[in-house]
């Protein structure tokens, strides 16, 4: 990472959901080489403040706003805090998310809400927090992580792809809704990458048979999809990339 900070970015304030590892730490990291103010938000704290310690060593600027999505009053604490110390939001990206993935007849209700409340709810709910002040600035941009599977669906994910399918329908009808205002939309749907999303599979079978998958292939880094990220909300104003699919040179399924 880069500790220049009169680039891109420069002057502009990010808020990065899931944060605290794998896409949104690589994310938070890239946005601030370009010069953004950095809120990392997770619910890991010290994951954050180990994170937000190695951006302030390299002469970067990072808030902590530890935050749940599925509760509400984090929601607004997470842009209340972000108003109060830089008076803006530029950037938003939604990559909080949860994969326990599970045949639709062995997944519990409790696993069943709370997949949709992070990764679809949650989401929701904060850029409709962060919308007034985009607005009221007459700009913003809200990057949206879904996954491949919101396109092209996988077995023993049903519960899973709705929500990533959910995450593209709200994108592109909320760019709909707010181009007028100057405020852009894009939605990254990643295939296979190397996270810890996997260890949140919690059957053991799926999980096997999703680990070989994932190895037969040579897998996204984190970064990759940081950079694609990067590169979106470093365009002109002029230019609003909607979507972008982005999967292993071999992968060839889904």
């Amino acid at each position: 990472m880069t500790t220049e900070f009169d680039s891109e970015l420069d002057g502009h304030v990010a808020i990065v959901t899931g944060a605290s590892s794998g896409i949104g730490e690589a994310t938070a990291t890239s946005l601030v080489s370009e010069g953004a103010s950095i809120v990392l938000a997770a619910r890991r704290e010290s994951e954050l403040e180990e994170l937000a310690a190695q951006i302030e060593d390299e002469g970067g600027e990072a808030l902590i706003v530890p935050t749940d999505l599925t509760d509400d009053t984090d929601i607004d604490a997470l842009v209340d805090a972000t108003i109060d110390a830089h008076d803006r939001v530029d950037i938003l990206v939604n990559n909080a998310g949860l994969m326990p993935l599970a045949h639709i007849a062995d997944v519990d209700r409790e696993t069943l809400q709370t997949t949709i409340d992070v990764n679809l709810s949650g989401l929701i709910k904060l850029t409709h927090a962060v919308i007034p002040t985009m607005v009221e600035q007459g700009s913003g941009h809200i990057v949206n992580l879904s996954s491949v599977v919101g396109r092209f669906s996988q077995p023993n994910s049903s519960h899973y792809d709705a929500t990533k399918a959910g995450v593209i329908q709200f994108g592109e009808s909320l760019r709909r809704d707010i181009a007028e205002a100057g405020i852009r939309v894009a939605t990254i749907e990643p295939g296979a990458v190397n996270t810890e999303l996997i260890e949140h599979i919690p059957d053991e079978e799926v999980q096997s048979a999703t680990e070989d998958l994932f190895e037969s292939m040579e897998q996204l880094a984190p970064e990759d999809i940081a950079r694609t990220i990067t590169f979106v909300v470093t365009q002109p104003q002029r230019v609003d990339i909607n979507e972008v699919l982005i999967r292993p040179t071999d992968q060839v399924q889904p």
